[in-house]
């Protein structure tokens, strides 16, 4: 199955660049890949082309072509085109990779919503499509699907001009209509080409369908609704959601026109009239019949004299090749309704020329009941065949396994294909979620289902994000599927600021759900520690206020003859703050000096006085009168080996 050579691209290169990831989507023309840019360490989405549409040398020339053309597109509401190429065999686009939902997932939210809410998404939608309208191209595939809605709300428009790379042999052969039929125009079905008022067409639709929930045609198949776009105008909206003003209806109406001369003749024409509703929303106006009147689809000439709308669409592609997740017949049961008079007619002239001429009077009247009624039975049962009898019931592949599911399927006579696989709080991995066709909806024997498998519940295992930056973790956070949820500060020591210190309300390793909220703690950095000054406080007590404080503390003693001892002198830094570990120093008193008194026996009065006066102490000198002239020290007080404060006297006699 096809699903094979999708899985056997994962993990593969593309050109030395493009390192491919899990598979994101899968279409009838391509599947798209989550990727990595080497070259710029960015994740980029990958289209690679489907390897069977048809021959392979025209489909890359057209690809090419069509890649070019979206590349020009450079809008904020457009999904970039960043690279195209080819790898052996493997032909590819490179795209912006936008996470997030479609607006596929929001209208089966949230719908129906209010016109306020329906138009804030078309406007940009619209936005996207006028610049490819000005650049003369068509999208030609306008659905939710390809509408991508961003965590933060942004919209972007995908897969521009893509369609026209599929090979003609693939999309117009034997009558067969490939698009999207819930959002065809009447005149793609009828094969008269595209130009811009199919995409306007394509936007009511889904106006539409945001407004009341429902697609603007149902019906049981494919072919039916193809019929009903091209017979049935599409109703008021109001029909569904009564509140709804009568300007919203008229809105709807001039886009969805079944007739494209009377239709809003490209997306910035559209784009202005849903303003005007938005601006008279906005000023709450329950209705309003002039703006209802103006938005109303305009008359064809003949009727009433008003000029047709000219637009110029030279330049813009017409060929009738249309991109599709549904190929239906594009033989439409209008073609079925002119059975019943051509019968019933050639019966008549059948019975004329057979009847003899005496009796052809008399059984005129039965001969032509005979044949109307015969015409009826007969469009009867072709029209029963074609509506009903041809078709048989989807099966019911839902929670078998793969392999189960498919073998059933192919077992009735159909064939399969697997979408990518998806998340499941109840069906386990690799059985069945659901399939397209539905269970029991009637489909033409053969027709391929397309199953969606499980991949079981959907848990992501939270990250160690300590010492990650804020944006590191957003980052990585991000690309789990999880999101970022409070995110306090605290002080940390070693954790700089900015950074993460740790996961307050779930435990690294733990498996959560997807958009799980992780509550950050962000470090504010080192906490700034007030400084005590100790001064004149015993050098304990300063010690264990320092300490307690978390400094570290450096003591330096000093004697002083002012300060008692053990009591600080100083401390540095004095004041002011500093952080935990930091060291703060104090200077602690040792009292007066003690001074030991030297011995000066026999020294001159000039010896001893230096003595004494090197060491802080003062001298008091006497001398005996008999001595002669060089006396030597003979006493003194206190004696030798004394202690004395510095400043102390020392009596010394000499003789």
């Amino acid at each position: 199955m096809s699903v094979a050579g999708d899985q056997a691209l994962v993990g593969h290169t593309l050109d030395g660049r493009y390192v491919i990831h899990e598979r994101i989507a899968r279409g009838g023309m391509a599947s798209v890949f989550r990727a990595t840019d080497l070259r710029l360490d960015r994740v980029v989405a990958v289209k690679i082309m489907h390897a069977d549409l048809g021959d392979a040398d025209d489909f890359r020339q057209r690809f090419v072509a069509e890649a070019k053309a979206a590349a020009k597109l450079n809008h904020r509401h457009v999904v970039a085109v960043f690279d195209q190429g080819t790898d052996g065999d493997i032909t590819y686009l490179v795209m912006e990779y936008v996470p997030g939902r479609t607006l596929r997932d929001v209208i089966r939210d949230t719908a129906p919503m209010s016109p306020q809410q329906a138009l804030a998404f078309l406007d940009p939608i619209l936005q996207a499509l006028s610049e490819a309208h000005t650049a003369r191209l068509i999208h030609r595939d306008v659905k939710p699907e390809n509408v991508l809605i961003t965590p933060a709300g942004d919209v972007k428009v995908a897969d521009f001009g893509l369609a026209r790379a599929v090979n003609t042999s693939t999309t117009h052969s034997g009558g067969t209509l490939i698009g999207t039929v819930s959002y065809l125009a009447p005149e793609v079905v009828l094969h008269r080409g595209a130009d811009p008022r199919a995409d306007v067409y394509a936007c009511g639709a889904m106006l539409f369908e945001m407004l009341t929930g429902d697609k603007p045609h149902a019906a049981d198949t494919p072919i039916q609704v193809a019929y009903l776009h091209v017979n049935e105008d599409v109703a008021p909206p109001s029909t569904l959601v009564p509140e709804l003003p009568d300007y919203v209806d008229a809105l709807v109406a001039r886009a969805t026109a079944r007739d494209p001369e009377r239709r809003s003749p490209d997306a910035r024409a559209l784009l202005h009239q849903v303003r005007q509703v938005r601006h008279a929303l906005a000023a709450g106006l329950p209705d309003d019949p002039e703006l209802a009147a103006d938005l109303r689809p305009s008359r064809r000439p003949g009727t009433d004299g008003e000029p047709t709308q000219q637009v110029d669409f030279t330049g813009y592609p017409l060929d009738a090749d249309e991109h599709a997740t549904v190929a239906t017949r594009a033989a439409v049961p209008e073609h079925t309704m002119a059975w019943a008079p051509a019968a019933a007619g050639l019966a008549e002239n059948e019975a004329a020329e057979e009847a003899p001429p005496s009796r052809r009077r008399p059984r005129r009247g039965a001969v032509l009941l005979l044949a109307a009624l015969v015409a009826l039975a007969v469009v009867a049962l072709a029209g029963w065949y074609v509506a009903d009898g041809r078709y048989t019931d989807a099966p019911d592949l839902t929670s078998m396994s793969r392999e189960d599911a498919v073998s059933a399927a192919e077992s009735a006579g159909f064939e399969v294909e697997f979408t990518p696989d998806a998340f499941h709080e109840e069906i386990p991995a690799d059985h069945v979620i659901s399939t397209d066709p539905e269970p029991g909806e009637r489909v033409l024997p053969g027709t391929l289902i397309s199953i969606t498998v499980s991949k079981g519940q959907e848990r992501y295992e939270v990250p160690d994000l300590a010492g990650k930056t804020l944006d590191e973790a957003r980052t990585i956070v991000g690309s789990l599927n999880l999101r970022i949820g409070e995110t306090p500060e605290e002080f940390h020591e070693e954790i700089p600021e900015g950074s993460v210190i740790r996961i307050a309300n779930h435990e690294v390793g733990e498996q959560v759900r997807r958009d799980t909220s992780l509550d950050l703690v962000i470090s504010k950095g080192r906490e700034p520690i007030a400084i005590t000054d100790f001064t004149g406080k015993t050098a304990d007590e300063a010690q264990a206020g320092l300490q307690e404080a978390g400094f570290l503390v450096r003591v330096e003693e000093q004697f002083s003859d002012e300060v008692d001892e053990g009591i600080v002198i100083s401390q540095n830094p004095q004041g002011g703050s500093a952080f935990r570990g930091d060291t703060v120093t104090i200077v602690v008193s040792q009292g007066p000096e003690i001074i030991e008194v030297p011995d000066l026996s026999g020294m001159t009065e000039d010896e001893a006085r230096k003595a004494l006066e090197d060491l802080g102490l003062e001298i008091n000198a006497t001398r005996n009168p008999l001595a002669g002239d060089d006396p030597k020290v003979r006493f003194q007080s206190p004696s030798p080996g004394s202690e004395r404060e510095r400043g102390d006297t020392v009596t010394v006699f000499f003789s």
